[in-house]
């Protein structure tokens, strides 16, 4: 029996000419609210606010940070910024190195001390790893 394995689900279907539903919904909203500030607000006093939910818009719409969407990066960015945060900090005691040698066998190779030639140094370690593979 075949089936068909359904590919590219990460990429939305274009609804509104080169838009997706989502960069449409975007740029028709950020549209809406500079037209609100442009009739409500005398012209100098609004052409901060268009301004800025142009951009706002725009970068929603279409710009991507560390690959993912802008509204994705606020979101962590207003979650971070408005939860609690508690950084707890819990000393652990270390073994002994010689309880480590007992345990593990890799830690019985013995190293030898630093030489004047770092090309012998080099050497004798791509020769340790070989022989633990």
């Amino acid at each position: 029996m075949n089936f068909q394995v359904p590919q590219f689900i990460e990429v939305e279907d274009k609804v509104f000419g080169p838009l997706t539903f989502r960069q449409f919904i975007y740029l028709a909203g950020g549209g809406g609210l500079a037209f609100m500030c442009y009739v409500y607000l005398p012209f100098y006093l609004a052409v901060f606010p268009i301004v800025g939910i142009v951009a706002l818009s725009l970068g929603l719409a279409f710009y991507r940070f560390n690959n993912q969407p802008l509204i994705g990066f606020m979101e962590s960015v207003f979650r971070y910024h408005l939860s609690s945060k508690l950084y707890v900090w819990k000393k652990e005691a270390k073994k002994p190195l010689a309880a480590l040698a007992k345990d593990t066998p890799e830690a019985q190779i013995v190293v030898p001390k630093l030489s004047s030639s770092k090309l012998k140094d080099l050497s004798w370690s791509l020769d340790v790893r070989d022989t633990i593979k």
